[in-house]
């Protein structure tokens, strides 16, 4: 059964930096897309950083390409979003998400993925 579990959201100025972190099992990152979106109040979820591992490539979105970053760890089953220099508009649940097969030109579409964890709320203030 696939699981993600994330965390590591919280309050920060802005100029600072959080990490989140998705805890996963069931699946190898050898296999599937990993990625991270965000919902803000009143707006829909969109794909933040993505990763496909079918294209090997990596998708940021244009607000947060130089600052944020995506990576995992395979010993520890943990995918992570490093989020430097936040700004108040990265103000949203994030939510970690994985699905086998996703190729890069979709990896940042929510219907592409079948498996999500559940919110982690980071708010950045002025």
């Amino acid at each position: 059964e696939v699981q993600l579990q994330a965390s590591g959201g919280g309050l920060v100025q802005a100029g600072g930096s959080l990490r989140l972190s998705c805890q996963v099992s069931g699946f190898t990152f050898d296999e599937y897309a990993i990625g991270w979106f965000r919902q803000a109040p009143g707006k829909e979820r969109e794909g933040v950083s993505c990763f496909s591992r079918r294209d090997d490539g990596t998708y940021y979105d244009d607000s947060v390409k130089g600052r944020f970053t995506i990576s995992s760890d395979n010993a520890k089953n943990t995918m992570y979003l490093q989020m430097n220099s936040l700004k108040p508009e990265d103000t949203a649940v994030y939510y970690c998400a994985a699905d086998v097969g996703v190729i890069l030109s979709s990896v940042s579409l929510t219907q592409a993925y079948d498996f999500w964890g559940q919110g982690t709320l980071v708010a950045v203030s002025s």
